[in-house]
């Protein structure tokens, strides 16, 4: 068992009067920028790459799509344009796209994958027809220059596949499909990752994926080698799974769930009858619908609570690994990032 540490950054401290200064690089804050007054429900916001740009996606009241483009200028959100289409909009990516174009792909509510030129909104540049039912999650890698391999898409959805896309084609790479004859269980987050070379890029070396469940399961299936890896059940539905870079062999998977918990696995530490070790926290008393490692320090990571809370956390590596009663079990972390 791994005794990582999960630690809540401390909340800022201010010096009373008397003292006659403020601390203001004790801890970080975080301040509200700016506030968008929307006239559809969004349910994925992404920045294009390299740009002061911004996307919202979501569905009007109507049950239509909307894509709205606004960028930031002088301190406020400028609206740059903005779509209806026929289907409402779930899930986004720019992960697939190469930097110099930074074309949206996009999953609906009637199962539709699509990319967008953001500069054409008028009609996808790529369609198909994914999934039987919702889109609920979108994932992509190889494109802006992170994670090697060919450009890849990966997509979740409420008929319980998961699906792999070569946006060459209109046929999946990889269909992983739910027992026939069982009710599936619907597909709510995926995620590349270990996308560390591309030494085999014809079958996307080196690359896995993993995907969570409303049932609470969670599975890591390898690319490279066509099976799966490794697979548990976090016992409350998986509302969102991140790995904390997706360029570098596998190291952490941050996971949210329905009744408030975060699990962090540590993927370097891997027991052949436990699987990876990991850190269960319960955050807030409400869903966790997000779990997002910061880009510049894959070390500090926010949950994002349904009552509206945000929780900055920074995960700190155990020096050895230990059972329950503190003593060593022999199994080491199989090297990356040195314990702190």
């Amino acid at each position: 068992q791994a005794r990582a540490q999960l630690s809540r950054l401390p909340p800022r401290r201010i010096h009373t009067p008397e003292v006659g200064a403020m601390d203001c690089t004790a801890a970080p804050q975080v301040i509200e920028h700016l506030r968008e007054p929307l006239s559809f429900t969004p349910f994925e916001t992404r920045w294009v790459p390299q740009s002061a740009r911004f996307v919202i996606l979501g569905q009007n009241p109507r049950a239509t799509g909307a894509i709205r483009v606004c960028q930031l200028s002088k301190g406020k959100s400028e609206k740059l344009t903005e779509v209806e289409k026929p289907k409402g909009f779930k899930c986004g990516t720019f992960g697939a796209s190469a930097i110099e174009d930074r074309h949206l792909a996009t999953g609906d509510y009637v199962g539709n994958v699509q990319i967008w030129d953001l500069e054409d909104l008028r009609k996808p540049i790529w369609s198909v027809k994914g999934h039987d039912q919702i889109v609920n999650a979108i994932d992509g890698c190889g494109g802006l220059g992170v994670g090697n391999g060919a450009p890849e898409l990966v997509t979740g959805s409420r008929d319980g596949a998961v699906r792999v896309w070569d946006t060459r084609m209109e046929d999946p790479v990889i269909s992983l499909e739910p027992v026939e004859g069982e009710t599936p269980a619907d597909c709510w987050s995926v995620a590349f990752g270990n996308s560390y070379n591309d030494s085999e890029r014809c079958i996307c070396a080196g690359r896995a994926f993993s995907f969570g469940y409303d049932n609470g399961d969670i599975k890591l299936f390898d690319l490279r080698t066509m099976t799966l890896r490794w697979d548990t059940n976090v016992r409350n539905g998986v509302c969102h799974l991140q790995f904390d870079r997706k360029d570098i062999r596998m190291n952490k998977l941050g996971v949210s769930t329905l009744e408030s918990n975060m699990v962090v696995y540590d993927l370097r530490t891997y027991h052949p009858t436990e699987g990876y070790a990991g850190r269960k926290e319960k955050v807030t008393k409400s869903t966790l619908w997000g779990c997002h490692f910061l880009p510049q320090n894959r070390e500090v990571f926010a949950s994002c609570g349904g009552n509206g809370s945000l929780t900055l956390f920074k995960y700190s590596y155990p020096q050895e690994r230990v059972d329950d009663h503190g003593r060593r079990t022999g199994h080491q972390r199989q090297g990356g990032n040195r314990p702190r």
